[in-house]
């Protein structure tokens, strides 16, 4: 019984910036690592990036590494996705999950509404 709610998405010009917010439920959310997804229209769910129960370990896909930042406040039960220099290319849903590697995959349980990121060119 997990519930994520993402917000902070919105349109932006390219180069500029955006924080978004994944509010989450349950005692037990600082025991699990977290992380953000993205879905492009007719494109598969993308891995974006991921921090451990503690915030101590950071994960990033090659494609945002050095422009996104992923941290959590696990005394609010949040995970943030600070988003410098967009680029049009990010422009998809961006998904908040309890994020897990399998076969040298990102994977995750419990998705959010997720929260729609449009960058124009």
């Amino acid at each position: 019984q997990v519930q994520l709610v993402e917000s902070g998405g919105g349109l932006v010009q390219a180069g500029g910036s955006l924080r978004l917010s994944c509010a989450a439920s349950g005692r037990t959310f600082s025991s699990y690592a977290m992380g953000w997804f993205r879905q492009a229209p007719g494109k598969e769910r993308e891995f974006v990036a991921a921090i451990g129960s503690s915030g101590a370990r950071l994960y990033y896909a090659d494609s945002v590494r050095d422009r996104f930042t992923i941290t959590r406040d696990n005394a609010k039960n949040t995970v943030y996705l600070q988003m410098n220099s967009l680029k049009p290319e990010d422009t998809a849903v961006y998904y908040c999950t309890d994020a897990y590697q399998m076969n040298l995959r990102w994977l995750g349980n419990y998705w959010g509404q997720g929260t729609q990121v449009t960058v124009s060119s």
